[in-house]
């Protein structure tokens, strides 16, 4: 059965506060390496058939506020 995973982040100009602590907390404990982290969600969804346009559709209007949030998604399966 196919699925859809759909990952949605605020978009790069909004300051994602969450993954700045994450990314300030990594530092701290010696993980230098990190520069920033932003903090998101994934959805999967198992679908009986997956039609891409009804995907973004349900992006749109659901999974994600498109004013502040970006998302992707692909097709697993």
């Amino acid at each position: 059965m196919p699925a859809v995973r759909v990952f949605v982040t605020l978009k790069p100009s909004l300051l994602d506060s969450a993954g700045r602590t994450v990314a300030g907390s990594l530092q701290h404990l010696g993980f230098d390496e990190v520069q920033d982290a932003r903090i998101g969600k994934v959805i999967h969804l198992q679908m009986e058939t997956v039609d891409e346009a009804r995907v973004q559709e349900m992006c749109k209007k659901l999974l994600a506020n498109t004013v502040i949030e970006d998302f992707q998604y692909e097709v697993i399966g």
